[in-house]
């Protein structure tokens, strides 16, 4: 990546996400990586109290598209999630297992976020791993089609209505958010089912 990329954080917009492993290696390449991957992305996630609106984990790459968290910086939170993978699959490696930097996109508007929803949903059947982005266990694509459980706490519809029968309403720093980003918070974009 340039070195003059810039990465506009603290900025209350939410940030579509890549990451590599170290030189594109397939890294992440059978189930057992890509489950502890998941695991770590929701531990992550609780522990600095960001939003994940989508994801996918691929053989050699990673997609997220998150909140700013609540706790620490974003790139405090992502290099957290790197080292607690890098820890577990590559401890005494001889080369990283991550790229040094990563992608960080700022999703300004909800046609934005609807672009980098469906990329992230469609990448599995883009690159061939499966027919339809339903079959690709290791995305939130399933939690947007159906509302199941995918090991990562998804800010949706479904979750927003799974807390609205709790009695459970998350509060929003309404001074960060525009109202687009708001809408997005509570879980009012629908999904169109397609990706």
């Amino acid at each position: 990546m340039p070195w003059s990329l810039k990465h506009f954080q603290e900025s209350g917009q939410l940030h579509y996400l890549t990451f590599s492993c170290y030189h594109r290696q397939p890294k992440l390449g059978t189930p057992a990586p890509r489950d502890l991957f998941v695991k770590r992305l929701e531990t992550v996630r609780q522990q600095y109290g960001f939003f994940v609106y989508g994801f996918v984990v691929m053989p050699e790459h990673v997609h997220l598209l998150v909140s700013e968290p609540e706790k620490g910086r974003l790139a405090q939170a992502l290099q957290s999630l790197k080292q607690s993978i890098a820890r577990n699959l590559a401890l005494r490696a001889a080369e990283p297992f991550w790229q040094a930097r990563y992608y960080d996109f700022n999703v300004w508007s909800e046609r934005k976020f609807t672009e980098k929803l469906r990329y992230i949903h469609r990448n599995p059947v883009t690159r061939g791993l499966v027919d339809r982005p339903e079959d690709w266990p290791w995305s939130s694509f399933r939690h947007y089609l159906t509302g199941e459980q995918c090991g990562v706490e998804i800010e949706s519809k479904w979750t927003a209505r799974a807390r609205e029968r709790l009695g459970i309403f998350p509060t929003v720093q309404a001074a960060k958010k525009t109202p687009a980003q708001a809408e997005l918070g509570r879980g009012i974009l629908e999904s169109r089912g397609d990706g």
